[in-house]
């Protein structure tokens, strides 16, 4: 899916951009974008769309993003209605390799983070004490201004360099093209996530795009690197992890509120996914909850 090309505004007193952002959910469409993305989600749960992978997110989510690395973060149906009290609140600070100065990752010192900077390519998700550091420095970074807003980055990245706390997020690294196409496949995101509980035909799909089977078939699998059948199904099975999560339905419930019709494919496709059954998924997360 084609992604948009999106750009934070940046001050002329600024060589990087920070903001903090509170909405009912998050607004900004699959898109991409010449600076490097250091994200962290305060408040929000949904499904997040990162290069070829998708995965779940919650609170505390941290990753950097690499330049061009198409992106999605979407929240579910329940921040979409009316009365929702739900807010979607993240951290993001955007930068390019000059913000430091033209030739500030030739130097020496600039070893490790010029090495940390080619890794994010992929994606980095940001994981255990480095996280939990991370983020403190985060919102130290939203308050500070000028000079020491800068050293603050400079800090937060030396760190990220040093640290193995990470795991790649896109199996390779996917360049986003803008086109045409960007907004129609968008409406494709939106078609699935308001109707992933139900069957949903893959000629009702191409339709909204205006290609036939076979070309959107072709289209989808080019930019995303997987068919529409698997994304589809990674979509349901996020959805079924925040059910599992709620325990108030059974897996069987969640199996068809899902929109899987059949309780055996469920289980073979989420441990596919999982590595665990959705049984012993709900029951490990529920162990490290109440430890």
């Amino acid at each position: 899916m084609q992604p948009v090309l999106e750009r934070l505004p940046i001050k002329s007193e600024e060589s990087f951009v920070v903001k903090y952002f509170d909405y009912r959910y998050y607004p900004t469409p699959w898109h991409f974008h010449p600076e490097y993305e250091l994200v962290l989600v305060t408040a929000s749960t949904g499904q997040r769309f990162i290069g070829d992978n998708i995965r779940t997110f919650r609170e505390n989510d941290l990753a950097l993003i690499g330049p061009n690395l198409p992106h999605l973060y979407k929240n579910g149906a329940e921040y979409y209605q009316p009365k929702s009290k739900l807010r979607a609140q993240s951290i993001v600070v955007h930068f390019l390799e000059h913000s430091f100065g033209d030739d500030f990752l030739l130097l020496p010192e600039a070893r490790r983070l010029k090495s940390l900077l080619s890794r994010s390519a992929r994606g980095l998700d940001i994981l255990g004490k480095t996280n939990e550091s991370v983020r403190k420095k985060m919102f130290e970074l939203c308050a500070l201004k000028g000079f020491p807003r800068m050293l603050k980055l400079l800090d937060i990245l030396q760190e990220l360099s040093e640290s193995r706390d990470y795991r790649h997020i896109s199996n390779e690294p996917v360049k986003g093209v803008n086109a045409v196409e960007s907004s129609r496949m968008n409406e494709v995101f939106d078609f699935v996530f308001n109707n992933y509980q139900r069957e949903i035909r893959l000629e009702e799909v191409a339709s909204l795009t205006n290609l036939a089977v076979n070309s959107f078939s072709r289209f989808f699998s080019q930019r995303t690197r997987k068919t529409f059948t698997s994304f589809l199904n990674e979509v349901r099975l996020g959805q079924a992890t925040k059910l599992l999560i709620n325990q108030d339905k059974s897996v069987s419930e969640v199996c068809f509120a899902c929109g899987f019709n059949n309780l055996s494919n469920f289980n073979r496709q989420f441990k596919k996914v999982y590595k665990v059954s959705p049984l012993v998924f709900r029951q490990e997360y529920w162990k490290k909850v109440m430890k």
